[in-house]
């Protein structure tokens, strides 16, 4: 499963979303370990995600999975695999402006107002998880959202940000228009000169020094979108970071996924005490 920027037919892209979800929910059962459809109550709708658990795991650690622009919680399921391995649970989320969620919510900043009211509702329920070992990890865009909900939510215990950038804004000139009318369609602005103006909010200027919380940082050489000295900016301003740069890296570091994988898995499982 996965998702594109594309967005001129609107009726034949929900549709295709829709499509999308109901197909990857019929295989839950089927994974190994099964997926579970989880639904925390969010302003009126919910956080949609799916939680996988490791088969015969005593109240493993959970790592939080958070697409960016315009990927989803369905095509998680490679990355899920590497904590599952070493006995990390995954929930895989759609928040505001990703997969269900962008019809009903624009991109936000605040991502501590979307991630606390999931850690209530997932603590809420008997799910044999151990709230006291969450970790998170923000891919892309979700590398902005991931730092700037653990500057709030202490209950965050360590932090992956993924290809982030340190300000959007910084690097809106560089991007291509394809990912510029993403970020028109996600942020439900009316032109680019909008959907600008609204990524200045997406930025950890000011945050990082909140972020008291293990933070690995990791980025490609070679990331067309978000340039490594975004990286490194991240990492010279958060308290407890560190970065894991990859020469050869595209955005995402997509081209050499095991190289970091492994190592972003074996990083988490440290940082929370997971056993495989």
């Amino acid at each position: 499963m996965g998702k594109f920027l594309w967005f001129e037919d609107r009726a034949l892209h929900d549709l295709l979303r829709e499509r999308s979800v109901a197909t990857y929910a019929k295989a839950l059962a089927g994974l190994d370990p099964p997926g579970l459809r989880i639904e925390a109550p969010f302003e009126g709708a919910s956080i949609p995600g799916i939680l996988r658990i490791p088969a015969d795991a005593a109240r493993p650690p959970l790592v939080i999975l958070v697409p960016g622009l315009d990927s989803v919680k369905e095509e998680l399921y490679a990355i899920e695999n590497e904590f599952l391995r070493r006995g990390m649970a995954t929930l895989a989320v759609d928040g505001p402006g990703q997969g269900e969620n962008a019809p009903r919510f624009p991109i936000r900043a605040d991502w501590a107002s979307v991630i606390t009211p999931l850690l209530d509702h997932l603590r809420s329920r008997e799910l044999g998880l151990d709230p006291e070992r969450i970790g998170l990890v923000g891919i892309s865009m979700g590398g902005i959202y991931g730092p700037r909900a653990a500057a709030k939510e202490k209950r965050l215990r360590a932090i992956v940000a993924l290809a982030g950038p340190y300000d959007l804004a910084e690097c809106w000139a560089g991007l291509n228009a394809l990912t510029k009318g993403g970020y028109v369609f996600y942020t439900k602005s009316r032109d680019e000169a909008e959907a600008f103006e609204r990524a200045k909010a997406l930025t950890l200027r000011g945050v990082l020094g909140e972020v008291r919380c293990p933070l690995l940082v990791i980025h490609g050489g070679k990331d067309r979108l978000f340039p490594p000295e975004q990286a490194e900016r991240i990492v010279s301003e958060a308290p407890n970071a560190t970065l894991l740069l990859y020469p050869e890296g595209n955005h995402v570091c997509n081209n050499i996924p095991y190289k970091y994988r492994p190592a972003m898995a074996d990083w988490m499982s440290e940082r929370l005490g997971a056993t495989d």
